[in-house]
């Protein structure tokens, strides 16, 4: 008999895996399956959604030619409440991209706007409504220019104040492909950056705004501008801070072969790198001139660059917190530019994440944006029109285990289900890399309220490698993808054993049965707490665990052609 566990190439996405697959977190709760409603048409490349905060309930909608419009009482106004078109650098990535009001807006009337101004350069302005609360006045400041000339793509970027009042920017690398001037990672520019900025004092001359003093690189000298928050993004089109909990969710637009959705929590936000160019999602992409991968933070998610899988360009979105639809309530919702897949992510309480794919969704959806009320907007800027997202149905089945095993000549692939309804059946899909499934058979549904039993052999040669989910139809013909579980070829997860998983003493033991290379320690944000060149040795080596702090941790050997986990508890 083989276990089943995960060969992959990045740590911190394996620890979430890992939870979904080896205790099954991925599959124990019922997830909405959600669709987008489709309110409002005849717009001009709508990108942005944002709520003024001022008790009217309007929804201004950003359009990427310069124009902003509004909803009020749910009308589609033909008012234009501010015109930028003729300042504006406007087709592709260009454009006005996205407007933010500041928590006094209610009473001091100022917002701010970012666009491509005429000559390329990214631009933060300012501006304040008129007289006419439905119209802003039509002059506006210039805060913050960076130069963008030389590529028209990788313009970021999305607007959002945070809970301490400061305004939070995304800017992409500057463009071309694989960041050719290591913007990423290069503390002298804010391109490849998310910023941080204090804009309250409403200046009418330089400086127009102020850093924070717990900015993280606030500090003189240390060659890293100070309005910088975090460093080492590709292109964060869209994020969002989930309103109740301050997290931060960033999604990060990939170059040619993962898509990654950032998560940091609230508290623990600034002064991280995420990696690019070095690391693209989860995966290394150009090494030179990079630092340790403990220097960085890894997605949560990421997924491949395939139509039926993945996509082309993530779309970051928002945790809804609305009262419509209780059953979305705390998962943060993504989705492709291009392909009909969406994600639903939500915290599993243990450390990992539950992971939800549906397909079927609306392609060109440009952004995402929150009501007064929480309640959850999406604009198509390809179809141009504002959509409702909503709950269509809760996926009709409970998981309590799915589990893979290695038999005789065939892989014994089964799972147990505490609850169904109105379930059609479940299609069982393979992959031999990972990331290209496809149905090798159909076990019917029972569709019972107590417990079910499945299980599907499929023949295969022996220590071949295979990566296994299930597919589930309701009769509707609603459908959602389990977690993936990993079936590998040797050396097998007996290749490394751990002992005690539960340490009292502060020395955890590792016996090496094969000549792993590294040894890498994580708690459960994915930060790398200890590190060990294993040299290719052999045997029984030890580490010392006394100084960290109580918790869950995993431990990873690799540098052996796969990766093998386990978890420990210090106590």
């Amino acid at each position: 008999m083989k276990y089943f566990y995960l060969p992959l190439n990045k740590f911190v996405i394996s620890i979430s895996l890992l939870f979904c697959v080896s205790f099954s977190s991925s599959l124990r709760s019922q997830t909405p399956v959600i669709a987008f409603n489709t309110l409002y048409s005849g717009l001009s490349a709508p990108v942005d959604l944002v709520n003024a905060g001022d008790g009217t309930n309007r929804i201004f909608i950003v359009q990427q030619g310069g124009r902003i419009r509004y909803i009020r009482s749910g009308v589609l106004t033909d008012t234009v409440f501010l015109d930028v078109s003729g300042i504006i650098s406007f087709g592709g990535e260009r454009g006005l991209l996205s407007m933010a009001f500041h928590p006094g807006y209610e009473t001091n009337g100022y917002f701010f706007i970012y666009y491509t101004a005429l000559n390329g350069d990214l631009t933060l302005s300012r501006y304040r409504v008129s007289a006419d609360p439905n119209r802003a006045d039509a002059g506006g400041q210039v805060l913050l220019s960076v130069q963008h000339r030389e590529f028209s793509n990788h313009n970021g970027g999305k607007m959002l104040f945070g809970s301490d009042g400061h305004l939070y920017l995304s800017m992409g690398d500057g463009g071309g492909a694989g960041d050719p001037h290591f913007n990423g990672q290069n503390g002298d520019t804010l391109l490849g950056k998310m910023i941080r900025i204090n804009v309250d004092n409403f200046a009418t001359s330089p400086p127009f705004y102020t850093i924070p003093s717990d900015n993280p690189f606030a500090a003189n000298n240390d060659n890293i501008k100070n309005e910088i928050w975090v460093l080492g993004l590709r292109n964060p089109f869209r994020w969002s801070f989930d309103r109740l909990t301050n997290d931060m969710w960033i999604g990060d637009v990939g170059q040619s072969a993962r898509e990654e959705i950032n998560f940091r929590a609230a508290g623990n936000l600034g002064g991280v790198n995420y990696g690019w160019r070095c690391y693209e999602g989860n995966l290394s992409y150009r090494d030179s001139g990079c630092l340790a991968a403990g220097n960085y933070v890894f997605p949560i998610f990421d997924y491949d660059r395939t139509n039926a899988n993945g996509g082309r360009s993530v779309t970051g979105g928002f945790v809804y917190r609305g009262t419509a639809y209780p059953d979305l309530y705390g998962w943060y919702i993504c989705i492709d530019f291009y392909t009909t897949n969406g994600w639903l992510i939500k915290p599993t309480g243990s450390g990992g994440w539950n992971i939800r794919m549906q397909s079927g969704l609306p392609t060109g959806i440009a952004g995402f944006g929150e009501g007064e009320n929480g309640e959850l907007y999406a604009a198509s800027a390809t179809a141009g029109t504002i959509s409702q997202v909503v709950v269509s149905g809760i996926l009709p089945v409970r998981f309590s285990s799915f589990t893979v095993l290695e038999k005789n000549g065939f892989h014994e692939i089964s799972w147990l289900t505490t609850s169904e309804q109105n379930l059609r059946q479940f299609e069982v899909q393979s992959s031999i890399d990972g990331n290209n499934f496809q149905n090798i058979g159909i076990v019917m549904a029972t569709n019972t309220s107590a417990s079910a039993s499945y299980r599907y052999n499929h023949p295969v040669p022996a220590n071949e490698n295979a990566w296994y989910r299930l597919k589930i139809l309701d009769n509707n013909g609603q459908a959602e993808y389990s977690g993936i579980i990993s079936l590998r070829g040797q050396p097998g997860i007996d290749a490394v054993s751990v002992y005690p998983t539960i340490i009292t003493t502060g020395m955890v033991n590792i016996r090496l049965n094969k000549p792993f290379t590294n040894l890498l320690l994580a708690d459960m944000n994915g930060r790398i707490v200890k590190t060990k060149n294993l040299n290719r040795i052999t045997g029984l080596v030890s580490m010392d665990v006394a100084d960290l702090a109580k918790g869950t941790y995993i431990l990873k050997c690799s540098g052996y052609g796969v990766d093998v986990l386990h978890k420990i508890i210090i106590q």
